[in-house]
């Protein structure tokens, strides 16, 4: 078998929704400006049906075989990675060597080691899975090695979710009424807000304890946007509501606020982090320094599904965790039922992402009862459902 093309298509399409995508929006890095921390929630341009646009740009390996392997939400500069520096050593190749494949690639692009580099390749090497898996006619997960569980809880992200006090207490209620047994906050206070700023989030976690019970695993998600400080003071102020895990505090390249933010909180609460490291040597560093107690790398950015095995067993040796960020459920099911469930216990699901992310996919995965059960489809299970496809454009 060998590949014959490697296509970038952006596929149209409308979604309804019962209101806004986005009520509130996460804490940037860049609300360090109060002119930027202003900013609300974007939201998605409204069609003439009364739906909500949706684009995404597929990445599509085809294969002399027929058979054609995909993923899903590239950027602009991914797909342009893609077909300008990535193709052309990739047509003819044989789409099974998954590691001559990596490699070449890694070595091709000396500057594309991390950032839209990284991402165009673990863009190709998860469209490969893909193939393998519709190949030899059985799901990703198997030509990893599993299934090691038939199905895995799945914790659920609040991105988007308002943040006012009423609301996430009824937003809390619902998640658990439909079997979540964690969710995760993304606040939108930091720094800049002062201890007035600690005072909103402790309330947040309050409020979610609350409504949520006793047993609830609650997260917070400060996207890089925090600093030690702020962090060690919330993290003093929830001890008594039993945070489970703070989220990328500090940029992914402070490693010596990491070091010197684990000093100082003692193991009041784990530290979790690493989507926005790249590949087993990014990750390799991280825990050469013992910065985290979770690691969260992504196989849509990191290095695709071969990379995040290595990585896998660089964090199981370490005695530590691994949940895979949720940019991609598919990806991230492959891995997770592969892996032991002591090296990878849970899914994350992304409540607004995860049906935006796979609007245009015939199966797309979906949890029930806060449990994500093993994919029976081929491959990754990335089919279109071309009923959801309004329009086409190849790149």
């Amino acid at each position: 078998m060998r590949i014959t093309d490697v296509r970038c298509v952006e596929y149209t399409g409308s979604m309804s929704l019962p209101g806004p995508l986005w009520e509130d929006r996460l804490r940037r890095p860049t609300d360090v400006y109060p002119e930027r921390a202003a900013e609300g929630p974007a939201q998605p341009p409204l069609r003439e049906d009364g739906g909500h646009e949706v684009r995404a740009i597929f990445l599509h390996v085809d294969t002399d075989e027929g058979i054609t392997g995909s993923t899903a939400v590239l950027s602009e500069q991914q797909a342009h990675t893609a077909l300008t520096l990535l193709r052309p050593g990739l047509l003819g190749a044989d789409p099974l060597a998954a590691e001559r494949i990596w490699d070449l690639g890694y070595r091709s692009m000396i500057h594309g080691r991390a950032g839209t580099g990284m991402l165009a390749l673990s863009a190709v090497d998860c469209a490969l899975w893909d193939v393998r898996g519709q190949y030899f006619g059985v799901p990703a997960y198997v030509l990893l090695g599993g299934p090691t569980r038939d199905d895995v809880p799945a914790y659920a992200s609040t991105l988007g979710d308002s943040l006012a006090v009423g609301d996430a207490s009824r937003r809390t209620r619902e998640l658990v009424a439909e079997g979540f047994g964690g969710v995760k906050w993304f606040p939108r206070w930091g720094p800049g807000d002062g201890h007035r700023g600690v005072d909103r989030v402790v309330e947040l976690v309050a409020t979610v304890r609350q409504a949520g019970g006793e047993d609830l695993d609650i997260m917070l998600d400060a996207w890089s946007s925090w600093d030690i400080q702020f962090t060690v003071d919330v993290a003093r102020e929830c001890a008594p509501l039993r945070l489970r895990w703070i989220e990328e505090p500090l940029p992914a390249d402070d490693t010596a606020g990491y070091a010197a933010l684990r000093r100082r909180l003692g193991g009041l609460v784990q530290i979790s982090g690493g989507e926005h490291e790249y590949t087993r040597w990014g990750v390799g560093r991280l825990l050469r320094e013992d910065l985290l107690d979770v690691y969260q790398a992504d196989p849509h950015w990191g290095g695709g599904i071969s990379e995040m095995v290595k990585i896998s067993a660089l964090v199981s040796a370490a005695g530590r965790q691994f949940i895979p960020h949720g940019q991609s459920l598919q990806c991230n099911a492959a891995l997770t039922f592969a892996a032991s469930p002591g090296l990878i216990p849970e899914m994350e699901y992304l409540l607004r992402l995860g049906p935006l992310y796979q609007h245009f996919l015939a199966d797309p995965i979906v949890p029930a009862a806060g449990r994500v059960t093993a994919p029976a489809t081929t491959g990754l299970g990335m089919r279109l459902a071309d009923d959801r496809v309004l329009d086409a454009r190849p790149l």
